[in-house]
Order: C-alpha cells, then structure tokens, then sequence
C-alpha cells in the first residue's frame, strides 16, 4: 500500500468505527446499524436504524419482527441531507452493515461515490448494484488493527 492508500484506510477504519459507536443510538433489538455520510473528511450527516419521527422507539413486533416502517441508517442519513444545505456529491457513506438493494437506489441518487461497510449480509443485491453503478465498494472489519 502507498503512503496514500495508508492514510486512507485508517481514515475509513475510524469513520467505519465511529458508524459503530453511532448504532448504539438506535432502539433496535435485533440489528443496530450506524452510518455516517464524510465529505472532504468533514461528516456532513449521520444516521442509524429506527422509527420515523414522531413515531414510538419500537422497531420490533410483539414476536420480535422488525416493523414494515423503520427506516435503515443510510435512509435516515440521506433523508437528513434533504433537510440540510449540504449535499452528498462525491462522498463517502460509513455504514455498519452492508447495504440492501433499497438503500443502494438511495445511494445511487444521493450521488455518494463510495461505500465502506463493516459487516457483510447474506444478500449481496445492493453491493451488487452499487457497483453495477460504479461505486467504489469497501468491505472493512471496524476492528482491524490501524497500525497494520
């Protein structure tokens, strides 16, 4: 690896576990899920699974199933964006898991250029079509050591 690419990978090994810690905000039982969304290595927006506004902290049915409405990390993230003067051309989205075939259409339109995940589902479709549409693609363990 060049000094570059060095530098690089332990900024996305941090922003990747900062995505990790801001998952412990999301009232998910079974999955909690962070994202952050950097441009010019400032975080422009954040977000982890959950409710809508407005909506009880409860993402999980009487028999534990994940409710119809609860929104994905990288969709809080990207919807927070259309709140705010920032726009996420040419970025990076952190997230802690691998995104589904949803949120990748999301990314798509958002114009984020490259997504660095953490832990890898069993579906493959929203990797899949995030590099049929060119995005550059990272799989990272959050807990690899950065000096190595």
């Amino acid at each position: 690896m060049t000094t570059r690419e060095e530098k690089q990978h332990k900024l996305d090994l941090r922003y990747l576990r900062m995505a990790c810690i801001w998952s412990e905000n999301s009232y998910c039982e079974r999955r909690k899920v962070g994202a952050l969304v950097v441009k010019d290595k400032m975080i422009i927006s954040d977000g982890y699974n959950g409710t809508p506004s407005g909506f009880e902290n409860v993402c999980e049915d009487e028999n534990h199933i994940t409710k119809p409405y609860v929104l994905h990390a990288e969709a809080n993230a990207i919807t927070k964006l259309a709140r705010s003067s920032n726009n996420s051309d040419g970025s990076t989205l952190y997230v802690t898991a691998s995104p589904c075939i949803e949120c990748a259409k999301l990314i798509i339109q958002a114009g984020i250029k490259r997504v660095v995940y953490g832990e890898k589902y069993r579906l493959e479709d929203g990797i899949n079509l995030l590099k049929r549409a060119n995005i550059e693609v990272i799989y990272l363990n959050p807990n690899d050591n950065e000096s190595e």
